[in-house]
């Protein structure tokens, strides 16, 4: 199968194509720009539908309003943008719209800077937005990766009715990589959008889309309802990748562009003598806590991300007090080098070998 050399940016877009979606709605920002540009030239010539929105409230409004009408519909923003429309997703999350939202991630708090970073891990997988809600939140670590998550987000969501998140930082989505489109994908039954407000022909009842419960006791069945297809999703929905575990001493844990440089990291360690591996979660919600039973030779635990340690809550969870948890990052915008998480990788495992 022939394969394409593209920005990652573009190549997001080209996969929502490719997904079946024919509308988008955003707002640029850096460094996720690109992709709206590519979608601004590429939707409208096979008849699809791009908006560049006045805000990005207003775009994450509009997703609401496609996505109501049963549209395979995506909005992409970086963190602040995304950060504006936690109202807008909370509400597709309450009204289940489905929808697919890209968050390309840049150094933060506020506008911060337009380096890559990690740091909207907690907003991502917490739920920045209001209420008992959960999102699907992929995290690829390369250009192709993500644009297979990307098409399975949209599927993912019309499963569930839900809103998918995709996690990118910003190193992923400005480098340039060989992309197959025509890669075999999981195939899945989707049900029936019968829900969707399509018109009603004089056939049957208007659907109504909506977030807005005023009865506590109906909006606690809301609730109810909304966590047990969240179970569904926990049950059915983890990803990740074990690499060389199986007598690790020293496990690390990371995940998107970080991940790939700790692969390098283990490789060389590996040559060294030291017995070390790592757990790379695909999906950072639903969480692989379960990679976690799989490590019987650890002793050690050893977080790296592009931030101040977001991912470290989760990582404890999921040992569960078994090993104790050590972490390494750079917030800002700063990428981790191989040197010092290989040094203190090291120190950690007492310099033996």
């Amino acid at each position: 199968m022939a394969k394409i050399l593209m920005k990652g940016n573009e190549a997001f877009g080209k996969a929502a194509m490719v997904a079946g979606c024919r509308h988008f709605f955003g707002y640029p920002i850096t460094p996720q720009s690109e992709l709206p540009e590519y979608l601004s030239r590429e939707l409208p010539a096979i008849g699809g539908t791009f908006v560049q929105a006045e805000s990005e409230v207003a775009a994450i409004n509009m997703v609401y309003g496609a996505g109501g009408c049963g549209a395979r519909v995506l909005t992409s923003s970086s963190s602040p943008g995304i950060a504006l429309k936690q109202e807008g997703i909370t509400y597709c999350a309450g009204a289940e719209v489905p929808c697919v939202i890209l968050n390309v991630v840049r150094g933060g708090p506020g506008l911060g800077s337009i380096q890559p970073s990690q740091s909207d891990y907690f907003m991502t997988t917490r739920g920045g937005g209001d209420g008992d809600y959960r999102t699907p939140v992929y995290a690829p670590a390369s250009v192709q990766e993500a644009c297979d998550m990307i098409q399975d987000a949209f599927d993912v969501a019309e499963q569930y009715r839900t809103p998918v998140l995709v996690l990118l930082d910003g190193m992923i989505g400005q480098m340039m990589e060989p992309v197959d489109f025509e890669k075999e994908r999981k195939h899945r039954e989707l049900p029936e959008k019968d829900w969707a407000t399509t018109g009603t022909k004089g056939q049957r009842k208007p659907n109504i889309i909506n977030s807005l419960y005023l009865s506590p006791e109906i909006l606690e069945e809301h609730n109810y309802h909304l966590e047990r297809k969240y179970k569904v999703i926990e049950e059915n929905e983890v990803q990740y990748e074990m690499d060389q575990t199986e007598d690790a001493e020293l496990v690390f844990v990371a995940y998107g562009t970080m991940a790939r440089v700790v692969k390098n990291c283990v490789n060389d360690l590996r040559e060294e003598g030291y017995k070390v591996g790592l757990i790379r979660p695909k999906t950072v919600w639903p969480y692989p806590y379960q990679a976690f039973d799989e490590i019987p030779a650890c002793k050690n635990l050893f977080v790296v991300e592009m931030s101040l340690g977001q991912m470290v809550e989760d990582v404890k969870l999921g040992s569960n007090g078994r090993h104790p948890v050590h972490f390494y990052g750079r917030p800002g915008g700063m990428v981790p080098e191989p040197k010092e998480i290989m040094k203190r990788a090291k120190e950690i495992m007492g310099g033996v070998k």
